[in-house]
């Protein structure tokens, strides 16, 4: 298994992040890979990845919650970093209008200019998306056809908007521990769309799936969603996970270096 996004560079970790690791490794997750939010968690991921090189996969990027008065600033750093260093991806990026709607228009701009940092440099991108998703979608659409390629993280839309997404080509959904969520209503949605099109992802430490839903999320409860995907799907654990693999390594092609 792949935990396609996880930040369990954060302080919620500060504690036992070692003791996280290794039961990740225990229930079978391969890969880590950690998207970064903004300068001020870049140092605590790329020391997380330096301290589990192969294991643990830096990107990076300007999260939309994270686009303030500075994200010039904020843009300029990441370039930087794509200048200094080759990184596994662009991420996490995209748009979101949940807590904020004042800057919609910053956002759009930031998703965009990191966009075409991902066309430069062939680099897949993690989108967010949140209360976004026509905003989002119209932000992608100059960029149909160019080769642009990645996940919708967190995929919670509609079977409308999945074939919209997929539809766009070269992209596909990442699935986490809200399908798990009785009243969600993702597992009804999930259970139309071909197994190729899904990654599996914790977002870690958050939306940590049944029966640990209201405590820390980790890397090791990625199995979770596997084995909510598998009952979906009638298929076993062993399946969901070599055809999710597969998939992460279609959009994360980095990892087979």
């Amino acid at each position: 298994m792949i935990d396609t996004h996880s930040h369990i560079y954060s302080d919620d970790f500060d504690a036992d992040r070692h003791e996280v690791i290794q039961r990740a490794q225990e229930v079978g997750v391969k890969h880590i890979i950690l998207p970064n939010c903004d300068s001020g968690t870049l140092p605590q991921m790329l020391a997380l990845e330096a301290a589990y090189p192969g294991y643990c996969h830096a990107t990076i990027g300007l999260h939309p919650t994270s686009v303030k008065e500075n994200y010039q600033e904020e843009l300029a750093l990441i370039k930087s970093e794509l200048e200094r260093r080759e990184y596994l991806a662009i991420g996490e990026i995209g748009i979101d209008l949940y807590w904020d709607k004042t800057l919609l228009a910053e956002q759009t701009i930031v998703f965009k200019q990191q966009i075409e940092w991902a066309l430069e440099y062939n680099l897949p991108v993690i989108i967010h998306v949140r209360d976004s998703f026509r905003e989002s979608m119209n932000a992608l659409l100059p960029y149909k056809d160019k080769g642009l390629t990645g996940v919708f993280h967190s995929f919670t839309g509609t079977l409308e908007e999945a074939q919209e997404i997929l539809a766009f080509g070269g992209f596909k959904l990442g699935i986490n521990g809200i399908v798990t969520f009785k009243n969600s209503g993702l597992a009804a949605v999930v259970e139309k769309i071909e197994l190729k099109h899904l990654l599996l992802e914790t977002d870690s430490p958050y939306l940590t799936p049944a029966p640990h839903r209201g405590k820390r999320n980790e890397s090791s409860y990625v199995s979770l969603v596997c084995s909510k995907l598998a009952s979906i799907y009638n298929l076993s654990e062993q399946e969901i996970d070599e055809v999710t693999t597969k998939n992460a390594l279609e959009v994360f092609t980095k990892l087979l270096y």
